[in-house]
């Protein structure tokens, strides 16, 4: 029984020990996201994002010439029949801020700290590297990201709040019946949030 309660307790602790190691909040901004943190050493962690994000944009230029009538792939919604007058050569189309899932999973290092206000809490500033892909029907993106973070830790309750920087570098991409085309991402640079987490 002795052993038992010593084993018990050994695992009670231990589990305590490893929950410390973790982080989990909300961020919103560029899209509302959970957000998942494992500190592995006193400088690096693991983060991961999953959610919705409304930072996109895509631009079709592609059309095909059929005399009268021009048929131009709408960019998401299919493909448009436009009875056209006179000859047209292309059909552009826009597709900016529409909602979809996001997922990003970045490693990040403790760059330095700051004691701003040391009666207060901590400043923190984090820098890291990643990817981020996500999308939606007939709609899908991926691309490198980076990080980089301002925070603050609060003295006495095991909150976090930070904003952080979260631009990403690749291109995003129409499909459907049969047909594809690819373009440059190019709202990624604009990924900013807030974020709050909560420290076990």
């Amino acid at each position: 029984m002795k052993k038992l309660t010593l084993l018990l307790l050994a695992v009670v602790f231990a589990t305590s020990a490893f929950a410390q190691e973790f982080s989990v909040g909300l961020r919103l901004g560029s899209g509302v996201q959970a957000v998942g943190q494992y500190k592995y050493n006193d400088k690096c962690y693991i983060e991961a994002r999953f959610g919705a994000s409304w930072l996109n944009r895509y631009v079709s230029s592609y059309g095909i010439d059929y005399g009268g009538d021009s048929i131009g792939y709408n960019g998401t919604e299919g493909f448009d029949f436009m009875d056209m007058t006179t000859r047209a050569a292309s059909v552009r189309t826009h597709y900016d801020a529409f909602v979809t899932a996001d997922f990003t999973v970045l490693h990040n290092w403790r760059v330095f700290t700051m004691d701003w206000t040391p009666s207060y809490g901590d400043w923190f500033f984090d820098a890291g590297v990643g990817v981020n892909v996500g999308g939606k029907e007939h709609f899908a993106y991926v691309g490198l990201a980076g990080m980089a973070r301002l925070g603050f830790n609060f003295p006495d309750v095991p909150i976090t709040l930070s904003a952080d920087w979260t631009p990403v570098v690749g291109p995003n991409f129409v499909y459907g019946k049969g047909w594809r085309e690819a373009s440059y991402n190019t709202l990624g640079l604009a990924n900013l949030a807030v974020t709050c987490t909560y420290n076990f």
